[in-house]
C-alpha cells in the first residue's frame, strides 16, 4: 500500500517530467541555410583577422577571442586559460616572427567549420604563410588549427583553440 505522501510525491515528480516532456522547446532544429550561413560568417571573420596585409596584426587577431573570461589555448606543447597570457604570446610570436617576414601571405590550405547550435561551432583548419625571410631567403610556416567558438554578447569569439605547427622538416 503507497502511504499517501508517497503518492503525492511520485504524482508530483510524474505532472514535473510530464510538463517538461511536453513542453515546446524554443530552440528549433538549425536548418541547413542557418549551419552555412553560420559557417560562413566565422570563415569570413577568421579570413579577415588573418589578413596580414592588413595594419594591427595582434589587435585583429586578439578580436577573435572574447574581451573578459577563459581563453584556453595550446601551442607548441604549452597551454595558457587567460586572455591576458595569450595576448602576450601572440605579441611575442609577432614581435620576434611575425614583423621579420617580408610579405608574408596567409594561405588557408583547408577549412572546416562544424556548426554545433546556434551558439556554438567549431573550426579545424590547416594553413601556410609563404614569405621572405630578412636575409631574402624564400621560406614557408605552417600548422594545423582547431578553434571552438561561442557566441557571447551577440557575437562569435573562440573560447578554446590547439594549434600544432607543421614540422620544419616537411615540404610545403
Amino acid at each position: 500500500m503507497i502511504r499517501p505522501a508517497r503518492a503525492l510525491t511520485l504524482a508530483s515528480i510524474g505532472l514535473v517530467l510530464l510538463a517538461f516532456g511536453c513542453a515546446k522547446s524554443d530552440a528549433a532544429p538549425l536548418t541547413n541555410a542557418e549551419r552555412t550561413a553560420i559557417a560562413d560568417s566565422l570563415k569570413a571573420m577568421v579570413v579577415s583577422a588573418y589578413d596580414l596585409s592588413k595594419p594591427d596584426v595582434v589587435a585583429r587577431l586578439m578580436s577573435l577571442y572574447p574581451d573578459s573570461g577563459r581563453v584556453i589555448s595550446a601551442s607548441g606543447g604549452a597551454m595558457t586559460t587567460t586572455r591576458a597570457k595569450l595576448e602576450e604570446q601572440i605579441n611575442t610570436f609577432w614581435k620576434y616572427v611575425g614583423s621579420n617576414m617580408k610579405q608574408p601571405k596567409w594561405e588557408w590550405t583547408a577549412m572546416e567549420v562544424d556548426v554545433l547550435s546556434r551558439d556554438a561551432a567549431v573550426m579545424t583548419s590547416t594553413y601556410r604563410v609563404p614569405h621572405t625571410t630578412p636575409s631574402g631567403m624564400r621560406h614557408v610556416i605552417g600548422g594545423a588549427w582547431t578553434a571552438v567558438f561561442a557566441r557571447r554578447g551577440g557575437r562569435w569569439v573562440i573560447v578554446q583553440e590547439h594549434l600544432s605547427d607543421l614540422p620544419p622538416s616537411m615540404d610545403m
